[in-house]
């Protein structure tokens, strides 16, 4: 039978290196980007040059409507989904005084809401699936003055992972929390305030996104406990 996982924001980052290393092990992956097409276009040239189907969506995560008609669609094509990957996340760094309701409402929309809403309505599809929230040690003790709204939404994704472990009896939920990882958007960043941030946590180096890719992979293939939180640091298991 097939395998099929979701991932959330797949079409660059940590998301891309999930959906290459759970294509790698066999499974059909079904992506949602927002405004990524080329490189969308290009991860599915990788994963079915490996050998398996690749299946795109655009959806924007800060529409409910959308979120629930990829949902709906979902349920239509595909009779049950292994694993779901909420990778997808926003943050709009600012100061204090300056971070405005909407800011705030769309990075916890995103980052918390927008999983919620995925589980919610994909659950019924997943028995004996995986779900794994990737979060931040942001939520946890690295947060900063500029990203509270990135924190707040991060620490509720770990919280909701724990409450869902206890409605989900037949899926297993985790969450991830890694450090900074070498992405991107990570690599555009003002390298003086990135050494010192990583300085500031005592972050040797950054996480390789392949590492976080492996970690997902284990954490499917293991039998630990559902609910629980990993963090992720810059030495690997």
């Amino acid at each position: 039978m097939k395998k099929r996982a979701i991932i959330t924001g797949c079409a660059k980052g940590i998301g891309r290196e999930i959906a290459l290393e759970l294509a790698r092990d066999g499974y059909d992956i079904i992506g949602t980007f927002n405004t990524s097409t080329y490189e969308i276009y290009t991860l599915k040239e990788k994963v079915e040059a490996i050998g398996v189907n690749f299946y795109s969506y655009q959806v924007d995560l800060l529409d409910e409507d959308e979120i629930n008609g990829f949902c709906n669609s979902i349920k239509d094509k595909f009779d049950s989904i292994d694993v779901l990957v909420n990778n997808a996340a926003l943050s709009l760094d600012n100061d204090f005084k300056d971070k405005t309701t909407t800011e705030f409402r769309c990075v916890l929309q995103v980052n918390l809401i927008s999983p919620f809403l995925l589980i919610q309505n994909l659950c019924d599809v997943m028995n004996d699936g995986v779900i794994i929230n990737i979060s931040s040690t942001d939520g946890i003790n690295t947060y900063t003055r500029l990203n509270m709204d990135y924190s707040a939404s991060k620490a509720g994704l770990i919280n909701l992972t724990k409450s869902l472990s206890l409605e989900l009896e037949n899926i297993r939920v985790y969450c991830i929390c890694p450090n900074w990882v070498d992405t991107e958007s990570i690599r555009e960043m003002n390298s003086e305030y990135l050494k010192a941030e990583m300085d500031r946590i005592d972050q040797k180096q950054l996480i390789d996104p392949k590492e976080v890719a492996h970690k997902i992979i284990r954490l499917i293939e293991s039998d630990l406990k559902s609910g629980s939180v990993v963090v992720m640091e810059d030495k690997y298991e």
